[in-house]
């Protein structure tokens, strides 16, 4: 699996904010087939950091409805890795967005 093809997106909550703070732990949307080698293997390679440990987990989307009508959101894959000590992924220290 390609490595760009295995992260979809940084996953961005109050909570993964503070694991992220104090156990060094980040989040992403992962691709439904990607394995927790792969995911550790992308973010190395993209970040250039090293991962300590990957964990997944399957979200299921919520049912939601509008009037009558009865929808789901589909469901995604997250996985929350754990970098060593001293490494810091950028895109997730945030900072001012210059106009």
């Amino acid at each position: 699996m390609n490595i760009h093809d295995v992260i979809k997106g940084p996953l961005i909550t109050e909570k993964l904010d503070k694991a992220r703070e104090k156990f060094r732990q980040y989040s992403f949307i992962v691709d439904k087939k990607a394995t927790k080698i792969d995911v550790a293997r992308a973010v190395e390679n993209l970040f250039k950091v090293s991962v300590e440990g990957v964990r997944t987990n399957i979200v299921r989307g919520k049912t939601k409805r509008v009037g009558r009508s009865i929808g789901k959101r589909p469901n995604y894959k997250k996985a929350v890795v754990t970098l060593k000590a001293g490494d810091t992924i950028e895109l997730f220290e945030g900072g001012t967005v210059e106009p």
